[in-house]
């Protein structure tokens, strides 16, 4: 028992030790940025491109004044390996609600009276008190009532414009991207996320892309610093609403 009650008390004091690092970086300074070197993006820039291959019979294009590069004037500027970068417009307006209602009732009553089961009743309505008797023994009826009423309503929008990276060019051509943008104001850091996977042909001649046509997209619009803090509640009170049964 005392092994088990050390052991949560580790966790315990190990989840708290952690959480409290994520706050100590912003006491009485704004909160620091995540290290460039830290992200991923930064990692699919710096992996080497695959160097296109070379055509016998074909003139060099650094000879020629029409060129089909990206760097061209009328070049296809739209990313399509890993390294470039394009811009993901997520616009979300959505709305849901929903309401629904139910009720039931039922009742029932059940009567069993033995006033002749080998003369037992009679003779044992000799012994009882005036106007106690056992020709209705037994009784039972029961009633049940419920009602249920139930209401959701939601309503979210964002408007977000962010730069992502490929990351990675999967076997079938689908484009893993990856953003992170984070703007800090005084003393509260905002942080934008976005992932997900995109068609190659799914990429506007803008070289941009709307959230709809990210697969497994996952986005995140939150931030830390002071202001965050106060919102949250502590990690004691956390805790005990996961502990506590009432």
């Amino acid at each position: 028992m005392k092994i088990k009650l050390l052991a949560m008390m580790g966790i315990l004091s190990a989840s708290l030790s952690m959480t409290a690092c994520g706050r100590m970086d912003h006491i009485g300074k704004a909160p620091d940025f995540t290290p460039p070197t830290k992200s991923p993006e930064r990692v699919a820039m710096l992996a080497t491109a695959v160097p296109e291959q070379h055509i016998p019979g074909r003139a060099s294009e650094k000879a020629s004044l029409w060129s089909s590069g990206q760097q061209s004037l009328l070049g296809d500027r739209r990313a399509m390996k890993q390294g470039d970068i394009l811009t993901v417009v997520i616009e979300i307006d959505e709305e849901a609600a929903i309401s629904n209602s139910t009720a039931r009732s039922r009742s029932g009553s059940e009567d069993l009276s033995i006033p002749n089961l080998f003369g037992i009743p009679q003779r044992i309505n000799q012994t009882l008190e005036e106007g106690a008797s056992l020709d209705e023994a037994v009784g039972i009826g029961s009633s049940s009532q419920s009602r249920g009423d139930g209401s959701v309503r939601r309503s979210e929008e964002l408007t977000l414009r962010v730069a992502a990276t490929v990351v990675g060019v999967l076997p079938n051509g689908v484009l893993a991207i990856e953003g992170i943008q984070e703007v800090r104001v005084n003393f509260e850091l905002r942080e934008l996320f976005v992932s997900g996977y995109v068609r190659p042909e799914d990429v506007s001649r803008q070289n941009e892309i709307t959230y709809d046509k990210i697969a497994s997209a996952k986005i995140s619009y939150g931030g830390r610093g002071q202001i965050t803090d106060m919102q949250q509640p502590r990690v004691g009170q956390q805790v005990l609403d996961v502990i506590l049964p009432f």
